[in-house]
């Protein structure tokens, strides 16, 4: 097994369906500029409230990436 060095950036993602398709729009939109991301893992929580309703949720996730040699 080779010794990997992560870089790890944070983002939010949003979606007015709920958290999960928040983070799959983080990772989707972050896949197209990052190469080699690994894992995952959720920060926070939260959402948008408009007239008494979710509006839409948002979820602070960080990615980790591998660093190219």
């Amino acid at each position: 097994m080779s010794n990997h060095v992560y870089k790890s950036v944070e983002l939010t993602g949003s979606s007015s369906t709920g958290t999960d398709d928040a983070v799959r729009n983080a990772i989707a939109k972050a896949g197209k500029t990052l190469r080699n991301m690994r894992w995952f893992e959720i920060v926070s929580t939260r959402g948008h409230i408009d007239a008494g309703q979710i509006a839409h949720w948002q979820v602070t996730i960080k990615i980790g990436f591998t660093l190219e040699d």
